[in-house]
């Protein structure tokens, strides 16, 4: 076994503990031949491949996902060694809690920074942040396992904003070494702290909010003196304070209708980040702004992400056609900080997050790879880097965690009547995002999917050359890795089945195109024929059409092979058929290339030579290095090359077909061997009419050679020239077929036998009468042949003899029957030699 077919084996990882997403090296042997090669990575349990960084087939770098286990293996899967297995392990850590102005490598849920509800009536403000160390004083660490302080606290919980929670269990894990006088001091902090809250929940609104609280006082004012005085002097002169208050009132109202309306503006605008997003929506929130802000926002962001998908189809095509488009600034987000979840596929082909597409792309990127297939990728990118924060925005509106305390207080009723049709609309958003992914994808890589009104928006690349099935393959797994990253969102199945069903189509279609590109590789294979034979009297080129399949059926492997929620390529009936059908084409295509070389003129022969084989003799000559084929020789070179088909190649084919869960195997293998046999056939018949026909027409003439006369003729002294000069052209085809195929001489020499038994029978049948010499004659010559080529006589040559030996007068005495043994062991003493050819058959045949 090859070092790249071994399974893949973890020698280490660096560090070996940590908390999710931490960032580690994985070390091993036989990790994968490339980015492609690794197809799962697992850590405790926990799938990782998303974030996996191929660097070698040593070095694998990824970070730690949410895993299932404490502590694990880590497994490497590859699709060249299968899946591995390890000799170290990973100890996963509960993450600390991190405070909202620490930096982290990962998301933070800002929902566990705001005191949304708990404590709503001790007065917290409602944008006021749950401090990282609320004692005030520095914490250390204690040495305490989680584990151990969870069992002595059973059912409590360190956090101080649970409603479990145990300050015993905060003390001993944060100040176990703490002095008692740095406890002194925490406890005079945590006063002072609870002093400040106690000032008011929305004295941090706006400043200006303060002449409202006076015209409160001033009113509460006026209703006091009314009632104590009940006098018209005090309404009088307090009705003008008021109006001076009133006054002022309305002039902060102004300000704040001018405030909400800036942060409106500030809100809808895009792009923003969702952290804005929320931060907006929270003061809108708090100054009571009519509507609902957020929903506007969510559908401003909408329309924000079909924009972008449009104008990234537009630039890609402008590019397309020679203009000037393709980096608007619109699309250019490499250089946006928001992570991105889908990382370079045209290099790594996998997910590695914080990455973009181009990330270390040069530019001569842009023109190895088609721009269809860019857009796709482009696009793909674009989605997975907008719709997460989208997501998020939709699940912070639900949970109600984009809204203070007050606004959610004071709007709570009036959101929980609108829920079910915001839920409805949202839908309709996410339903109008998916759609507009898979046409754009469609339009892009299967034009003739999408409907002719559809045709404008969503393509309008006008190509004429189809993309190969290696790039549609990479199509596949680009659109698969976004379905997976989409499906990680948790973004129910019903909303992406769209995505699945163009992942369908895109691998029917790819396997089209494979096999449809395939037949025509196979066409230019008879320029690759050499006429080289060896021992078996084969050509490269039945090895040549078989890897070519294999080779095939390789690079549809991933494509054929079924991810979790995916169909099978042949679900169709009619995928089925088609794919059947171009199977076959394919093999029937090879068989026409092979009847193409076997008729090919003399004058298309280049200096192409026969290659012998030493042990096989050249017994006459007749073929040598340095002479060009004739085109007996190449017939003979199909003809073995047409047996091989049969026996082997057309079977293993079949079995690969299989292995690959191709249908309608047992049609692809019928059609083909019908077509390969009805070849063989007229290519044997062709080749035995150019061998047979000049040996045949020759013995006539020779019978009769200087006036022979049946009638009177000597007595016979041996076998006549004619006969012998057959013989010896018989034996020049054996000569022949031998060098080719040994495995042809059989079905060769027999069929020429058949033909000469056949003439000679009905040479001696026309004969009207013999004479005494002239029946010893014919029968000396009839045995001599009959015996000569025994090991090749069929039932019709052998019927074709008696019948000649019948219609000669039988031998009426012992003399002459011993003349005809005696001349007949003469004939086969002086050609021995020549003869010999038959005796080594007979006992090769006799042996197997």
């Amino acid at each position: 076994m090859s070092r790249s077919r071994q399974p893949p084996l973890v020698t280490g990882i660096s560090p070996n503990e940590g908390i999710p997403w931490t960032k580690v090296t994985i070390r091993g042997e036989n990790l994968g031949t490339g980015p492609t090669d690794l197809i799962g990575l697992t850590i405790c349990g926990h799938n990782c491949l998303l974030t996996a960084e191929w660097m070698s087939a040593s070095k694998i770098v990824c970070r730690v996902g949410q895993a299932k286990n404490d502590k694990g293996d880590i497994i490497v899967t590859t699709k060249s060694g299968g899946k591995g297995t390890s000799t170290v392990s990973f100890k996963l850590l509960k993450p600390e809690k991190i405070g909202i102005l620490d930096q982290s490598a990962v998301w933070v849920d800002e929902m566990n920074y705001y005191d949304m509800r708990t404590d709503r009536n001790k007065g917290i403000p409602p944008l006021s942040l749950r401090p990282a160390n609320p004692l005030g004083i520095e914490i250390e660490k204690s040495k305490f396992s989680q584990k151990d302080l969870e069992m002595l606290f059973h059912g409590m919980s360190a956090d101080f904003t649970s409603e479990n929670f145990s300050a015993a269990w905060y003390l001993i894990e944060n100040h176990s070494n703490t002095s008692f006088e740095q406890l002194k001091m925490a406890v005079t902090n945590l006063k002072r702290q609870a002093n400040k809250k106690s000032e008011g929940s929305l004295a941090y609104v706006k400043g200006g909010l303060s002449t409202f609280f006076e015209a409160q006082d001033a009113l509460s004012a006026i209703h006091q003196k009314l009632e104590a005085d009940g006098t018209e002097k005090v309404e009088g002169s307090m009705t003008q304070k008021l109006e001076n208050v009133l006054n002022n009132y309305a002039e902060v109202e102004t300000r704040i209708e001018a405030l909400r309306e800036l942060l409106l503006d500030k809100l809808l605008e895009t792009p923003s980040t969702l952290h804005d997003q929320k931060r907006y929506i929270r003061y809108l929130s708090d100054l009571h702004a009519p509507g609902d802000p957020a929903w506007q926002c969510i559908g401003a962001q909408h329309k924000w992400i079909l924009q972008l998908m449009h104008n990234c189809k537009e630039g890609y095509v402008k590019d397309l056609k020679g203009s000037p488009g393709l980096h608007s600034p619109m699309l250019d987000l490499d250089n946006d900080t928001r992570p991105s979840v889908l990382g370079h596929l045209s290099q790594t082909a996998s997910l590695k997050r914080g990455s973009s597409f181009q990330s270390g792309r040069d530019d001569t990127w842009r023109y190895k790879t088609p721009h269809r297939v860019a857009f796709v990728e482009k696009l793909t990118k674009l989605v997975l880097s907008q719709l997460p924060n989208f997501w998020k925005l939709w699940i912070s509106y639900v949970n109600g965690s984009l809204f203070s305390e007050t606004a959610e207080k004071s709007g709570q009723i009036e959101r929980s009547k609108n829920v079910r049709q915001r839920q409805n609309d949202f839908k309709k958003m996410i339903q109008e995002v998916m759609h507009s992914l898979v046409k754009l994808t469609r339009g892009a890589l299967l034009p003739l999917s999408i409907r002719d009104g559809e045709a404008k928006q969503y393509g309008g690349w006008e190509v004429k050359c189809e993309l190969s099935g290696q790039w549609l393959a990479h199509a596949v797994q680009t659109v698969r890795l976004t379905h997976e990253s989409l499906t990680a969102l948790e973004i129910p199945n019903d909303l992406l089945q769209t995505i699945q069903d163009l992942i369908l189509d895109l691998r029917v279609r790819c396997v089209m195109v494979t096999l449809q590109h395939t037949a025509e590789e196979i066409k230019r294979l008879a320029e690759k024929e050499d006429w080289i034979v060896d021992n078996e009297g084969l050509t490269s080129l039945p090895c040549q059409f078989e890897q070519c399949i294999v080779r095939s059926l390789q690079s549809l492997k991933g494509v054929l092979e079924c991810k979790p929620g995916e169909a099978s390529v042949f679900q169709q009936p009619k995928t089925q058929e088609e794919v059947c059908q171009l199977s076959i084409n394919i093999m029937q295509v090879f068989i026409y290339c092979l009847e193409q070389l076997s008729t090919k003129p003399d004058a298309d022969i280049d200096t192409t030579h026969l290659s012998v084989d030493v042990s096989s003799p050249d017994l006459f000559g007749s073929i040598h290095e340095d002479f060009s084929l004739t085109s007996e020789q190449r017939l003979l070179i199909v003809l073995s090359n047409c047996c091989y088909l049969e026996r082997h190649t057309f079977l293993n084919i079949a079995e690969h077909f299989e292995k690959h869960n191709f249908q309608g195997i047992e049609k692809i293998t019928q059609v083909s061997m019908a077509s390969l046999k009805e070849l063989d056939q007229r290519l044997f018949e062709n080749y035995i009419e150019l061998k047979a026909d000049p040996i045949v027409g020759s013995l006539e003439p020779g019978i009769y050679a200087g006036y022979f006369d049946w009638k009177d003729c000597l007595p016979p002294t041996g076998v006549r020239n004619y006969l012998k000069e057959a013989l010896v052209n018989i034996i020049a085809v054996h000569a022949e077929v031998f060098t080719v195929s040994k495995e042809l001489v059989p079905r060769v020499l027999s069929k020429v036998i058949e033909a000469v038994s056949e003439e000679l029978s009905r040479l001696m049948q026309c004969v009207s009468s013999f004479s005494k010499n002239g029946a010893l004659q014919a029968r000396l010559e009839i045995c001599a042949l009959r015996d000569t080529v025994a090991v090749y006589l069929t039932p019709e040559s052998k019927s074709s003899f008696k019948q000649a030996l019948e219609a000669l007068p039988q031998l009426s005495s012992g003399a002459d029957k011993k003349l005809l043994e005696e001349l007949l062991n003469k004939f086969k003493s002086s050609m021995h030699l020549q003869l010999t050819c038959f005796q080594a058959a007979s006992s090769t045949m006799m042996k197997t």
